[in-house]
């Protein structure tokens, strides 16, 4: 055997007798099991997550301790580096030692590491020490001393360690990192990145398919008749008010439904349930979104647009925080969000709103939320359980949530039924009697919505759907073409 095959076999037995350190926070997960935690303990026990800023003054692992003490997080649905974690089982099938070193709380931790077969100890926060930086590296220099380790990590707080390492690899690394350890001269053996591109995950993160629904704003301008260059700008700033403010609450919602939607076969995929964006960079963008909504409502639109969008904004995010977990309470509300679209729409192009739109809205709206409602507990019982995650839904109600939709939906053909044979109706159209012709396709389209939600073959939102539905086209470019005839 030559020299260089011998010194090759002594370093690589070295590597294999040195104890492979793995990070959690960004790279076993690709999330902060701390920030997943606290927003857990926000939408479970609000009133506890007040006292979270008290316990960050004992110091960073105290609330790390407080928080895991009053939530479990369910570490069975993290989002999990893939390829890291096939390479460890690698290791560990080629026989080495493999330890979880975080900065996490020590009951997560050990949650966590019991979660796989290949771990064989944790060094964690204790709720004393913050096992992160220079900490974790002392503690690890006294657990395995002149044995030194190996260590993947992710964040610039990991560079010590990388530094001190026997062999450094990295697990989707924070922006500017991998650069950052060329110039200091640290080598990286290995790079584990399971990440979404970042202008898809930003697209997903802000629903920009869901701004479909803020169409509502420009429904009032549209059937006033009065397409004035000033009504179709103040419209289009409507539109787009809404449509941030909606992108940032459904961020706020998502961040707060982390452990649930980790559970659904579907909703797992959303970027934050995915660990795809942080949830300091949601909060960041939904702050940014709002403030820009609210500033061109102030100086660009009415006043009483401003006052809407506000009631929209507070009604949303009591909905996310709270009433979205109340039966029927939460269909009502979200048939209410949906009816303030068409009032902010009308404020903000100074369009009066007839009693007849209002009532049509709510009947037809709340039919679409227990549409919703019924789609998603139809599959939960498909996926074997007996209620869906973070509603207050059971599988009894089903039959009922059936019947209330369809009674709603056939409310909202009799109130445009009443409307079109009113005297209302001949200041708008002059041929109101060709509005009969729309009624059969909305009891088309509805009954159709209700028959492929009661066959499971509905998305769970029924808005998308029909905006993604050819036959849901056809028919309302029909219905449109049909308003456009009576009122010629």
């Amino acid at each position: 055997m030559s020299m260089l095959q011998a010194t090759g076999i002594e370093q690589a037995t070295a590597i294999a007798e040195r104890p492979l350190c793995v990070d959690l926070d960004g790279t076993l997960v690709k999330s902060d099991t701390l920030l997943d935690s606290l927003l857990l303990l926000v939408r479970l026990r609000p009133l506890q997550a007040l006292q979270s800023p008290a316990w960050a003054l004992r110091g960073k692992a105290a609330l790390k301790r407080e928080v895991a003490s009053r939530v479990t997080l369910d570490v069975t649905h993290l989002p999990y580096n893939r390829p890291l974690i096939a390479y460890l089982k690698e290791q560990k099938a080629a026989g080495r030692r493999i330890y979880l070193a975080t900065g996490a709380d020590s009951e997560t931790a050990e949650r966590v590491a019991a979660h796989f077969d290949f771990f064989d100890g944790v060094l964690a926060s204790d709720g004393k020490t913050n096992l992160t930086g220079g900490n974790k590296l002392e503690g690890m220099r006294n657990r395995f001393g002149e044995e030194g380790y190996d260590y993947i990590g992710n964040s610039f707080v990991d560079i010590p360690l990388l530094r001190h390492a026997g062999s450094a690899m990295i697990a989707n690394p924070e922006r500017g990192l991998a650069s950052r350890l060329q110039r200091s001269g640290i080598a990286i053996e290995r790079e584990f990145s399971d990440r979404v591109g970042a202008l898809k995950t930003f697209l997903s993160a802000i629903r920009i398919h869901q701004w479909a629904k803020n169409v509502l704003v420009l429904v009032p301008f549209l059937l006033s008749h009065s397409l004035t260059g000033p009504h179709i700008a103040a419209a289009v700033i409507a539109f787009f008010c809404f449509s941030l403010c909606a992108s940032a609450t459904y961020i706020v919602n998502d961040m707060l439904d982390i452990d649930a939607d980790r559970r659904h076969p579907r909703k797992r995929a959303r970027p934050f349930a995915s660990g795809d964006m942080s949830a300091f960079t949601g909060a960041v963008i939904a702050v940014v979104f709002v403030a820009g909504a609210l500033v061109a409502a102030e100086f660009l639109l009415p006043s009483a647009f401003l006052l809407w969008l506000l009631l929209y904004i507070v009604s949303t995010l009591a909905y996310s925080l709270y009433l979205k977990r109340i039966v029927l309470v939460d269909v009502i509300l979200l048939s209410c969000l949906y009816t303030v679209r068409v009032l902010a729409g009308g404020a903000a192009t100074d369009v009066a709103i007839s009693p007849w739109l209002s009532a049509f809205s709510v009947f037809l709206f709340l039919s679409l939320a227990m549409v919703k409602r019924f789609s998603e507990l139809r599959n939960a019982l498909e996926r074997g359980t007996t209620f869906a995650h973070g509603r207050g839904y059971l599988s009894v109600d089903i039959e009922q949530l059936r019947s209330f939709g369809t009674a709603s939906a056939y409310a909202a053909v009799v109130v445009f039924s009443m409307y079109i044979s009113g005297h209302d109706v001949t200041v708008l159209y002059h041929h109101p009697g060709r509005l009969w012709l729309a009624a059969p396709l909305m009891l088309l389209w509805l009954s159709r919505v209700w028959l492929l939600a009661s066959r499971g073959e509905l998305n769970e939102d029924p808005i998308i759907f029909a905006v993604t539905d050819r036959m849901s086209l056809l028919i309302g470019a029909a219905v449109v073409l049909i308003a456009v005839v009576a009122a010629l």
